[in-house]
This record gives C-alpha cells, sequence and structure tokens, in this order.
C-alpha cells in the first residue's frame, strides 16, 4: 500500500512538470507574439509616419500641376506688362495750326514737311508707295473710288496700306463739293469710308477735298467721322509748266512756299512718279525730314 501511494505522488509530480513546462513554453510564445505584433505595428506606424511626411514635403500630382500653372500664368503676366511697357503708345508730336502748317509738339523738331498723294489708284500709286519705302520715307495716300472699282485697283491700296502708309479720303468721284447737295455730299465721304475699311480694314483718318473745297456740311461730317481735314500748302503736278519730270522735281524743292510744316500735294502722274526721288532727296539736303503722318494730332486724340 505504501508503494502505491509513493508511485501516486510520483505521477502527480512528473504531471505538474510537464503542465509547468506547457505553461512557460505557451507563455514564451505568447510573449513572442505579442513582441512580433508590437514590432510590426510600430513598422506599420513608421511608414504611416514616412508617408505622411512625404505627403508634406511633396505635393500631390494636382498640387504640382496646379502651382506650376500658377507660376506660368504669372509669367505670362510679366511678360505681358513688359510688351505693353515696350509697345506704348505713341504720343502725337504734330499738330495741323490755323494756317495748314504741322506744328510741333512735345518739342518735336519743326524742320518737317508733310508728302500727300492725291487722285488714286490710277496707274502710278503702287510704284510711288515703293519709292517711298525704299527711300524709307512717309506719305498719306489720298484715293478716289471711282479709282477702287475694281479687284486690281483695291489690291493695289491694300498693298500700299500693307506697306505701312494711311489711306486717305479724298471723296468717291471727285466732285467739288460746294456745287452738290448736302446728302451727296454724305455719299461722297461715307461711302468712300465705307469702302477703304473693306479694303484696308481700318477707317481713313485723313480728309481732302477735291480742289480744296469744302462746305461747312462737309467740315461738320468729317469731325463727326473723327477724320483730320486737310488742303495742302502748295504742289504743281497739275500745272502745264511742270508736267515734267526736272520742272517738278525742281519747283517741289526750290518754291519759296517751302517752309517747316508745310504740307506738300503730288497727284499720281507719271512725271511726278518720275522724280519723287529726286523731291525727297532735294527736301533732305534742304534739311527736311519727311513727316510721319502717325505723329499727327487727330480729332480722336484730343
Amino acid at each position: 500500500m505504501k508503494k502505491w501511494i509513493i508511485f501516486f505522488v510520483c505521477i502527480l509530480a512528473l504531471v505538474g512538470c510537464g503542465s509547468e513546462t506547457e505553461n512557460k513554453e505557451s507563455s514564451e510564445e505568447t510573449n513572442n507574439q505579442e513582441e512580433q505584433t508590437n514590432e510590426q505595428v510600430d513598422e506599420e506606424k513608421k511608414e504611416t509616419e514616412d508617408q505622411s511626411n512625404e505627403e508634406t514635403t511633396e505635393p500631390s500630382e494636382n498640387e504640382a500641376q496646379a502651382k506650376n500653372d500658377e507660376d506660368q500664368e504669372e509669367d505670362d503676366n510679366e511678360n505681358t506688362t513688359s510688351g505693353n511697357n515696350d509697345e506704348e503708345v505713341q504720343k502725337p508730336l504734330y499738330e495741323l495750326n490755323d494756317n495748314g502748317l504741322f506744328r510741333p509738339i512735345n518739342d518735336a523738331p519743326p524742320e518737317v514737311v508733310l508728302l500727300t498723294i492725291d487722285d488714286g489708284p490710277d496707274g502710278q500709286f503702287l510704284e510711288m508707295a515703293k519709292t517711298l519705302n525704299e527711300l524709307d520715307a512717309t506719305a498719306i495716300f489720298f484715293v478716289n473710288g471711282i479709282f477702287m472699282e475694281d479687284e486690281e485697283s483695291q489690291e493695289i491700296v491694300r498693298q500700299i496700306h500693307e506697306m505701312g502708309f494711311p489711306i486717305g479720303n479724298h471723296t468717291y468721284s471727285h466732285k467739288n463739293l460746294s456745287e452738290i447737295s448736302q446728302s451727296e455730299q454724305r455719299e461722297e465721304i461715307l461711302s468712300l469710308n465705307q469702302l477703304i475699311k473693306e479694303v484696308t480694314g481700318e477707317k481713313p483718318e485723313f480728309f481732302r477735298a477735291p480742289h480744296g473745297v469744302n462746305t461747312d456740311f462737309a467740315k461738320q461730317l468729317v469731325e463727326e467721322e473723327g477724320m483730320l481735314l486737310m488742303n495742302w500748302s502748295y504742289g504743281y503736278d497739275f500745272k502745264q509748266d511742270y508736267m515734267e519730270k526736272d520742272a517738278i522735281a525742281d519747283i517741289m524743292v526750290n518754291t519759296e512756299l517751302l517752309s517747316d510744316g508745310a504740307n506738300l500735294l503730288m497727284h499720281d502722274r507719271e512725271w511726278t512718279n518720275a522724280a519723287l526721288k529726286d523731291i525727297v532727296q532735294g527736301l533732305r539736303d534742304k534739311g527736311y525730314d519727311m513727316l510721319d503722318p502717325d505723329t499727327i494730332l487727330l480729332p480722336t486724340d484730343k
């Protein structure tokens, strides 16, 4: 009996040791699992923090594109501002006085003359424009509607305008305004304005009446249209004695009527075309520059 008790005690001891070992192993396994879990949590937390830092320091693709667009817009605005500064509208330098001469303003040099060519396009217009362009000289080309009724003539006027020369209104059919009714005067002026705009894309800024004859009605209409009305200081190529190259070249330069701000009248004529180069050179030799029509004070500037 005593032996059985001793045997039973030994069995219980062995069982207790095994249970303690299993508990110890289970505890160690649990601890290992908890450590692995903690490590995994730490790694995930670190990854989350790293990702958050990256998102904070590096903008998203949309944000980056938006920033680039904003920077580009600022650059465009700066370029536009710079361009506007480079392309400032030129202030008028000359105004037409009561005597029909151009008076300098804003300290512009007085030694200038304005070249004008009337009654075209009637054969010489384009060649005269090309001559002036080669000489770097400016002029106003006053046209008549009766010479612009076909596409070829309109193309000539278009080319002259594209070369930088202003196209002026000389009435549609070159009638004496004092001999026609007010409604006819209106038609003579406004119909040509419309035709010039259709051909060149711009409404004319200058008006000259045929024969230099104006009426109160025409003056008012021209003013309402924002055009500058002008006559001339002198002109000779319509007179019989000057219908020859050398004669017209000489008188245009050596006349006693030549003065600062003079308005020189010429026409679309063969002899004037032939003398044009000598006229420009002769005027320059006397110290005169050709007045740029773009620098003339217009009614719309006031």
